[in-house]
């Protein structure tokens, strides 16, 4: 459960504000506990991922549900069809299609991004564009990280790396869109942006844990954005994205930071790995054309 009994306000600029701020995170910290709500289509996803996670399910089965999705069909035919995903040119015109040439755990990620995609345009979200358009390109560029850290330098699956990247800062996306229900929040962006810094990762879990996300990669997004001695080799999942988070920039990229100079474990990551840039951006701006 979220503990906010510690929270400090070091943003002071009004009462009001204040009061806003530890507003949400009581909020936050009380549907945590309970019911979470997103918008329309993130509960659709969560509806098609427990589908997904049926080994009864066939792929006949899958497309009838995703059928009733027409944004999440539309942006799964349309990602099948890609150039990365269809070198040879032969198109598919259905979603039963489209899923057999994806596979199951392509089809998992790929709705989870098309609907994150979709919570930057809820309503009220206006205030935190910029933020949120940082935000976007980071998930993106860590999703990308994880899937061709696994596959270059793990046994692990480089599909469930890529979801792992993809939602690894879903705290952040959530505590953006609960702003947008206080009106003090909504016309600060920088009060929130420092709520984020503060909490985005201790939310992030307790979400993660209540929409039943598997346990490895709740704990593989524990305290990513902190940084550490470089993992050698990389074993394990929570080693992949942190390297992946490191590599996309981190907090500072997507949160406008800057800072002070570079750390000698940062220097030392971008090193060693810095060599897989080239395919990581590659695969990401693939990523963006077949969600966007």
């Amino acid at each position: 459960m979220l503990n906010i009994s510690n929270c400090e306000d070091q943003d002071k600029t009004g009462a009001a504000l204040k009061a806003q701020r530890f507003q949400m995170l009581e909020d936050i910290a009380a549907e945590l506990g309970g019911e979470v709500i997103f918008p329309t289509h993130f509960d659709a996803v969560l509806r098609l991922r427990k589908v997904l996670q049926d080994p009864n399910q066939t792929i006949g089965s899958i497309a009838a549900v995703v059928s009733l999705e027409p944004l999440i069909s539309a942006k799964l035919l349309h990602l099948a069809n890609s150039v990365a995903l269809n070198p040879e040119g032969r198109e598919v015109f259905d979603i039963k299609s489209a899923i057999a040439r994806l596979g199951i755990n392509t089809v998992r990620t790929a709705a989870m991004s098309i609907v994150m995609h979709q919570l930057l345009r809820a309503k009220g979200m206006a205030e935190f564009t910029e933020i949120t358009r940082l935000l976007w390109d980071h998930s993106i560029q860590t999703a990308a990280a994880a899937r061709i850290i696994a596959r270059h330098t793990t046994k692990l699956n480089p599909d469930e790396a890529m979801l792992a990247g993809l939602i690894h800062d879903l705290g952040a996306f959530y505590m953006l869109y609960r702003a947008t229900q206080y009106e003090e929040l909504r016309h600060r962006p920088e009060s929130v942006k420092y709520l984020i810094i503060q909490w985005h990762e201790s939310i992030g879990v307790s979400l993660l844990n209540a929409l039943g996300i598997p346990q490895e990669i709740v704990l593989a997004t524990e305290d990513h954005d902190q940084v550490r001695p470089l993992p050698t080799p990389i074993r394990t999942l929570t080693d992949v994205l942190y390297v992946a988070n490191m590599l996309a920039g981190g907090h500072f990229e997507w949160l406008m930071q800057e800072q002070a100079e570079d750390s000698p474990e940062l220097i030392l990551l971008r090193e060693t790995y810095g060599h897989l840039q080239p395919e990581i951006d590659a695969l990401a701006a693939e990523m963006r054309s077949g969600i966007a």
